[in-house]
């Protein structure tokens, strides 16, 4: 394709692959926000919540891989407007949900619609675009993007203490009716006419089931759960490594040492931060006594600084190399979670939160865009595209094994969120571990990587601010 960026159908084009990216981006954070409120609402217990992030998270993670090779197969366009219905459906589904269980099913649902639509935008603008203006209309993306994310808990919160929790929901589906009449008017369709080969359903399947039964396993401590879990994953690989060059994580692609190092790390520091956001929505609001708007506020530190600094961040990497920025923005995040120890009854925002939050989103600022730079610059660039889209699956799967854990490694009661003490409690239980993680991902990345060929700061990383994944690059599509 060879449309301009200044054109009337570039623009369109960046305005509903922003719109649509949105959605999910929006979704994988401002719901911890509206928590404590559907508990209360729903009557749920502290498993109910975890289930309302994880249930997302799970197909998500599971099934974005897949999600991609379809829309290289079958269209993007097609597939994106697919993914943006069936997201604004399940979002209704989880505004009008009557009960918990409900609504996690209707949440699973809405990771499969993201996993169609999250990859599929910025392929289309890398598939769209005349060489020329390829980098600048995603950089155009990644920064609308950045701004959306950055305001997206705000937004939440402030929808949450007014008409309810199930606006965060509903807000989806008038964005859906303005992004897919512009997909399908403005967006030229594209495909990638040298796919071909099966579809590795059956490693989807294989992958997402291994995540779901591990995951319940963790929330409802059932041993047999855990047993099915690491046997269904042991198949996974088993499948993978009979399909080659065909499955949807072909083993090859872990063959690069760097690769493999770097998605350790990933797993590390994503496992965290999953964590950390699940827990600190819900004790800024049940412990020091938040309202919603102000606890998806007091995030804001943390993502403006990711949106401001990442291009400069990106640079740096460029010039020292991968292992440091991987070893020190770590500490850094670990620091910042132990400085939330100080965040309880009646915390000051200036004295006790805010420090956290600029520690953190330092850290997180120095070390997300140099990592995602050092997982495409570790794989040949025909495969960029897979290289981040195991790493993202990587991170998003990390998050959930985090928040289906932590609770019960500090002993949490399926009621402690009704409770500040107790709540309290487990929290300052929780925040050295999530450090422990980080701490751990510092040490493999000191230890492990090694320089690749030379980093660059690619034009999705540089204002990225989503704090639940790396961001994705689909590869050199055209």
């Amino acid at each position: 394709m060879d449309i301009r960026l200044a054109s009337r159908t570039g623009r369109w084009i960046v305005f509903t692959t922003v719109l649509g990216s949105g959605m999910a981006l929006l979704d994988s954070t401002v719901v911890n926000v509206a928590l404590p409120h559907i508990g209360e609402d729903l009557g749920a217990d502290i498993a109910d919540l975890q289930w309302t992030v994880n249930a997302y998270m799970l197909t998500l993670a599971g099934l974005i891989l897949l999600g991609g090779s379809l829309g290289d197969r079958y269209g993007r366009r097609r597939v994106f407007v697919i993914g943006v219905v069936w997201f604004a459906v399940a979002s209704l589904l989880c505004g009008l949900a009557p009960s918990a269980g409900f609504l996690v099913a209707a949440r699973a649902l809405q990771g499969v619609g993201g996993a169609l639509l999250t990859p599929g935008s910025l392929a289309i603008i890398q598939a769209s675009f005349h060489e020329d203006d390829r980098a600048k209309a995603v950089g155009l993306w990644s920064g609308f993007g950045g701004v959306g994310a950055a305001v997206g808990p705000f937004v939440g919160g402030w929808l949450v203490d007014g008409p309810g929790w199930r606006w965060v929901f509903f807000l989806n589906v008038p964005l859906a009716l303005v992004c897919v009449p512009v997909a399908l008017r403005h967006v030229p369709e594209s495909r990638d006419e040298t796919a071909h080969g099966r579809f590795d359903v059956l490693g989807a399947v294989l992958g997402a089931s291994a995540l779901a039964l591990v995951t319940y396993a963790l929330i409802a401590q059932t041993w047999w759960a855990g047993v099915g879990g690491v046997a269904l994953g042991a198949w996974f690989v088993v499948v993978e490594r009979r399909r080659g060059e065909d499955a949807m994580a072909p083993p090859s692609v872990f063959r690069s040492r760097l690769f493999t190092a770097v998605n350790l790390v990933t797993l590390c520091v994503y496992g965290a931060f999953g964590g950390f956001f699940f827990l600190a929505a819900l004790q800024l609001q049940v412990v020091s006594g938040y309202s919603a708007l102000a606890a998806g506020t007091a995030m804001l530190p943390t993502t403006v600084l990711m949106l401001l600094g990442s291009a400069k961040s990106g640079e740096i990497g460029e010039r020292t190399g991968p292992r440091l920025p991987l070893t020190v923005g770590p500490l850094l995040c670990a620091a910042g979670m132990l400085l939330m120890l100080r965040v309880g009854e009646n915390a000051s925002y200036v004295t006790d939160v805010l420090p956290a939050m600029l520690v953190l989103g330092l850290g997180m600022t120095t070390l997300v865009a140099p990592l995602t730079a050092t997982v495409l610059a570790s794989v040949p660039v025909t495969r960029a595209g897979l290289a981040s889209g195991i790493n993202n699956a990587a991170a998003r799967a990390a998050g959930l094994l985090a928040v289906a854990a932590l609770p019960a490694l500090t002993g949490m009661s399926p009621e402690a969120y009704r409770s500040a003490a107790e709540f309290g409690d487990t929290f300052r239980k929780a925040m050295p571990l999530c450090a422990g993680l980080l701490v751990g991902g510092a040490v493999l990345a000191w230890a492990i990587v090694r320089p690749p060929p030379p980093l660059s700061c690619h034009p999705e990383c540089r204002y990225h601010c989503g704090v639940a994944s790396p961001p994705l690059d689909p590869g050199a599509t055209v």
